[in-house]
C-alpha cells in the first residue's frame, strides 16, 4: 500500500477514534528548554513577553555565574514546585507540563517519577513528560515502572505522558502499545513528531493515526532531512502541522502544544535572549495560524 493510500484509508478511522462532539482546546505553550543557556527567570519573562499564556518547565538553566542548574531538582520539596508555579502565574503563565528528567529504564526511575508526580500535583501541573533511552532494551522495566506509578499519578490529578524518543518509545505506534499494556488512564502519550522523523526517519503523519486516541499533548518540534539532518522550530521543517493536528481536533480536551524547539535550521543558535524571544513569538504565531485555520475549517463542515 502506498503511503498516500494508507493515510487516506486510515485518517477517518483515526479521527473517529479520537473525536468527541466538542473541539479540542489547544493550549499554546513554550518550554523553557530553548532558554537553557539563560537564567530561569529570564526564560519565564521572555516566554510571557512572547505572548504565551502557558509554559512547560524545561530541564536546566545557566545562572548568572554561568553554572547550569536544574529548574526544579528531582529531590525538591513539593512546596518548592508550588512556589515556582506561583511565580509563573504571577507572570501570566499557566504551567501545563514538566519533565521527569530520568529515563524510564533507569535504576532510580520509579522513586524519581513518584517525587516528580508529587511536585506536579503541588504545582497543579496536569502533565508529567517522560521517555526512555534512545536505544532499545529493558522493555519490561520501562513498562513495569509506568504501571507502578500510574495509579499514584491518576489519584494525584497528574497524567504521565510518554513521548517518542527512539528505543522502546520510538514511534506513536510503539507508545500506543505501551499505553495498552499499562492499562491505566494515568499514562497517555505526548506526541513528538520531530523525534519520529529524526530518530526513526519515519513520516509522523501516518504514525500519529495509529495512536491519536491516546494523545493528550504534543511536544512541538520540526525536523529537516534536507539539506541537513537537523531539528528545528515548527514551520521550518518538513512536517505538515495541519495534517498533524487534524486527527485530534475533536477530543473535547485541553491539549498543550508545548514548543520544545523553536530554532531556525542551518544557522547558529542565538547568543542573546532577545533573539530567542523573537523565535518563540514566531512559533506561537505560526501555531496560532494552524489552529485558527483548522478550527475555522472544522466549524464550517
Amino acid at each position: 500500500m502506498r503511503r498516500r493510500d494508507f493515510v487516506t484509508a486510515a485518517f477517518p478511522l483515526a479521527c473517529a477514534a479520537a473525536q468527541s462532539s466538542a473541539l479540542t482546546r489547544f493550549q499554546l505553550a513554550c518550554m523553557t528548554l530553548p532558554y537553557s543557556a539563560f537564567p530561569m527567570e529570564r526564560a519565564l519573562t521572555g516566554i510571557a513577553a512572547a505572548g504565551y499564556r502557558y509554559v512547560a518547565w524545561g530541564v536546566n538553566h545557566r545562572d548568572a555565574s554561568g553554572t547550569s542548574r536544574p529548574m526544579l531538582a528531582p529531590d525538591a520539596l513539593p512546596a518548592d514546585a508550588a512556589k515556582l508555579a506561583t511565580r509563573c502565574r504571577d507572570l501570566g503563565l499557566q504551567p501545563v507540563m514538566m519533565f521527569a528528567t530520568v529515563h524510564l529504564e533507569a535504576a532510580n526511575a520509579l522513586p524519581v517519577h513518584l517525587r516528580r508526580i508529587e511536585q506536579a500535583a503541588a504545582a497543579r501541573i496536569p502533565f508529567l513528560l517522560t521517555f526512555g533511552k534512545t536505544e532499545p532494551g529493558q522493555y519490561e522495566t520501562f513498562v513495569t515502572n509506568l504501571k507502578a506509578m500510574a495509579g499514584t499519578a491518576r489519584q494525584s490529578g497528574v497524567t504521565v505522558v510518554i513521548k517518542q524518543h527512539g528505543g522502546n518509545s520510538g514511534t506513536g505506534q510503539a507508545c500506543a502499545r505501551i499505553v495498552a499494556e499499562v492499562a491505566d488512564p494515568g499514562v497517555r502519550i505526548c506526541y513528538d513528531a520531530g523525534n519520529v522523523l529524526d530518530y526513526e526517519n519515519s513520516d509522523p503523519i501516518p504514525d500519529l493515526l495509529t495512536c491519536a486516541k491516546e494523545v493528550r499533548a504534543f511536544a512541538i518540534k520540526d525536523h529537516r532531512n534536507t539539506p541537513k539532518d537537523e531539528d528545528c522550530g515548527p514551520g521550518f521543517g518538513e512536517i505538515d502541522h495541519y495534517k498533524l493536528l487534524r486527527p485530534v481536533l475533536r477530543t473535547g480536551l485541553d491539549m498543550p502544544l508545548a514548543c520544545e524547539n523553536i530554532f531556525e535550521p542551518l544557522v547558529p543558535r542565538p547568543s542573546a535572549p532577545e533573539q530567542v524571544d523573537a523565535l518563540a513569538r514566531r512559533a506561537r504565531e505560526y501555531l496560532e495560524s494552524v489552529v485558527r485555520g483548522l478550527t475555522h475549517h472544522e466549524r464550517a463542515l
